[in-house]
């Protein structure tokens, strides 16, 4: 993802998402974390001719060698437009945060999910995350619990080392 794709990225944000998507000011912060040697951020965009139909996005905390942790990587965001659903993009998108992860040296990968999209939970569950906890009213509003998931070891997750086609 580059600064040009943000404007078709908020309207698809908007579409998926609109009583929480991020806004114009989140992406470009989060962007600005993505470029250059000291890079704690991938995010990717799927696009089919000339139209972004999904994008992805992962934060990776704890890399520096002397932090004395392991690095932890956090998928921020996945969106599929909605005519793309059951086509396997979320799990190809996916793939290439669990790949990015991988290249950061996260020893794990966590994330959250909205309780009731059991969809998406069930893709990360192929890909070998397990939940692990609650938090509660995490989605606003609605006050929709989120359920945490986390993966160990991204590198070697069933599905997350190479995206095809």
């Amino acid at each position: 993802m580059r600064w040009w794709d943000i404007d078709p990225v908020l309207e698809l944000e908007k579409d998926l998402f609109p009583e929480d998507a991020w806004s114009r000011g989140m992406f470009w912060s989060e962007l600005a974390h993505a470029r250059g040697a000291e890079a704690t951020r991938r995010y990717v965009v799927a696009v089919d001719g000339d139209r972004i139909v999904g994008y992805a996005g992962l934060a990776a905390s704890g890399i520096a060698s002397d932090s004395g942790c392991a690095a932890v990587g956090d998928i921020q965001t996945i969106a599929v437009a909605r005519d793309y659903w059951g086509t396997g993009l979320g799990g190809r998108l996916l793939t290439e945060l669990l790949r990015a992860a991988t290249a950061f040296e996260c020893a794990e990968v966590m994330l959250e999910c909205r309780i009731d999209n059991v969809r998406a939970q069930k893709m990360y569950e192929r890909y070998g995350f397990e939940a692990i906890g609650f938090r509660r009213g995490y989605y606003q509003p609605g006050n929709v619990d989120a359920l945490v998931m986390r993966l160990t070891d991204p590198s070697t997750s069933v599905q997350g080392t190479e995206i095809h086609g």
